[in-house]
């Protein structure tokens, strides 16, 4: 059988090897045909190839009937309609990995010529001043880089930072112990690193919980003289506050490659001698562009032969009556994974999820892929979906079980996941309840019942009373209005939990504060 190929945006021959190589492919070339155009020919081609130029809609999927699989040669899927793309059947693959080296080289180069003060001292011979003074340096042998954020990339300026003889304190949600050591460098939390560290590079994805992490507060923790790298995300760094750091001599230098919003032009921060950057060039390198075309044309034809792609973006279609079984369920199990990832400390070590009922007859995993993906998002970002999340958690090392039984335990279904991490084991069950929806039914060895939706506190606290009057108070001082609560004991007098559903968001400093009040054990904000 012979598959047809469209590739509509520029990809280098090496790049398409690959494909060229694999035998029954028809490989068209034409990067220069409109959106209408390529609506009206869509429908001969059983794959397609784009960068970012090429925006594949709703429109264009509805015309691909014979389309199976979408390649984007590179990490954004922007694009492309992921939805219309599910809806029609139409697996879609990137290239996550593709830039790793590139990005790492990017950092590295940054931190050189920032410790050298390389970029000042060319522009200042540029201008016909031999000037050699101004520009004295500091080596990086026994200094400390700290990388918060250790995925690939981060884990690659690690390992060329010990290749200059400086000591690695990093900090990473899913860093073991045991995995610092293998790797010759130290763990620590946010604040270790910030505190202990002369540069500091970023390398997280940008989520709510990681957008302006470095900001007036964290720069206070840091040591006076501390220099900055960000080839990450623009918006991990708070500009503002970079700037005020900078001017107040309390940050010595930084270097940038990416920004908050892009061009980044006629920023005040440009103003500044200390500041070194590049126009997002982290993955700007022929290899890089070369490595992305190969990795999406690998997949491509790997799917067209039948085969497991590595790098998957959506969830591929299921027959119906199999979907019908499970689907009601897909919601409840990722917030109960989204509610694990605030309940549980730690590094996660290995998950435990049991289909209890009906559900024990079904095909679950599609249910397991849904909880693991809620339960990385909150540290991985967006890019965790229905397909990937599991290939993303056997990656980092945590250990995923199924456990089927068909006995009820009180609900025709239930699903269970249970959470082991460095310190300790946290669990949180569901239920669908004729009528009322999806709720939640038990957490540790609690029962309670609560919807699994908008914001929530867990607080556990002394079964005294005026704890439960105490919490109020507060919140009502903050005016974050109570909608519901619901309150489980172990043992009268003894250890107590609360769970509220509260109409806002809970800010950090409102949390410490409840933290504080007598009889308040923990307090977690989880926002579903």
């Amino acid at each position: 059988m012979t598959f047809n190929i469209l590739i509509s945006d520029p990809l280098s021959e090496d790049g398409i090897f690959p494909l060229r190589q694999a035998e029954g492919l028809n490989i068209v070339v034409d990067t220069t045909c409109t959106p209408a155009e390529l609506a009206s020919k869509i429908h001969n081609y059983d794959a397609l190839l784009v960068r970012s130029q090429t925006q594949v809609t709703r429109e264009i999927i509805e015309q691909a009937t014979r389309l199976k699989i979408i390649g984007r040669a590179g990490v954004g899927v922007d694009n492309i309609d992921l939805d219309a793309a599910t809806e029609h059947g139409i697996i879609v693959v990137n290239a996550p990995d593709g830039n790793t080296n590139s990005a790492a080289e990017h950092t590295i180069a940054m931190l050189m010529s920032l410790a050298r003060k390389i970029p000042q001292a060319f522009n200042s011979l540029k201008n016909q001043q031999w000037d050699r003074k101004s520009f004295i340096g500091v080596e990086l042998k026994n200094k400390t880089l700290g990388v918060v954020g250790l995925g690939r990339i981060g884990a690659e300026v690690a390992a060329r930072a010990k290749g200059q003889r400086m000591n690695v304190i990093a900090y990473d949600p899913f860093l073991t112990e045991e995995k610092a050591k293998k790797m010759g460098i130290t763990a620590g939390t946010v604040e270790e690193v910030l505190r202990a560290a002369d540069f500091i590079t970023v390398h997280t994805p940008l989520l709510k919980e990681t957008r302006h992490m470095i900001n007036k507060e964290a720069f206070n923790l840091m040591k006076d003289g501390v220099q900055i790298i960000n080839c990450a995300r623009g918006g991990i760094i708070d500009e503002g506050a970079l700037y005020d750091a900078i001017v107040s001599k309390k940050v010595a230098g930084a270097a940038l490659d990416v920004f908050e919003t892009e061009p980044f032009v006629g920023h005040k921060l440009l103003t500044l001698p200390e500041v070194i950057a590049t126009p997002h060039l982290g993955a700007s390198t022929i290899e890089a562009q070369e490595s992305v075309a190969i990795d999406v044309s690998r997949d491509v034809v790997t799917f067209l032969n039948g085969g497991a792609v590595q790098n998957p973006v959506n969830l591929p279609s299921v027959s119906k009556e199999a979907l019908a079984k499970v689907e009601p369920f897909f919601d409840l199990v990722e917030k109960l994974g989204v509610f694990l990832s605030d309940l549980a400390e730690g590094v996660i070590e290995e998950v435990n999820i049991y289909y209890s009922g009906q559900l024990a007859e079904s095909d679950v995993r599609p249910l397991t892929r849904n909880t693991l993906k809620g339960l990385l998002k909150r540290n991985l970002g967006n890019h965790v979906n229905d397909v990937n999340a599991k290939f993303l958690a056997d990656r980092i090392g945590i250990k995923v079980n199924e456990h089927k039984t068909s006995t009820s335990k009180g609900f025709s279904n239930l699903v269970t996941v249970e959470v082991s991490t460095t310190n300790g084991v946290r669990r949180v069950a569901g239920t669908l309840l004729n009528g009322l929806g999806a709720r939640i039914v038990k957490v540790d060895d609690n029962l309670v019942d609560v919807k699994p939706d908008g914001h929530l506190l867990f607080i556990k606290h002394k079964d005294q009373p005026g704890a439960i009057g105490r919490v109020g108070t507060l919140l009502a001082i903050e005016n974050i209005n109570i909608a519901t609560m619901q309150v489980g004991r172990s043992t009268v007098g003894g250890n107590a939990i609360m769970m509220l559903s509260v109409d806002n968001h809970v800010e950090k400093a409102n949390v410490e504060r409840l933290k504080e009040l007598e009889d308040i054990f923990d307090v977690i904000a989880i926002d579903l």
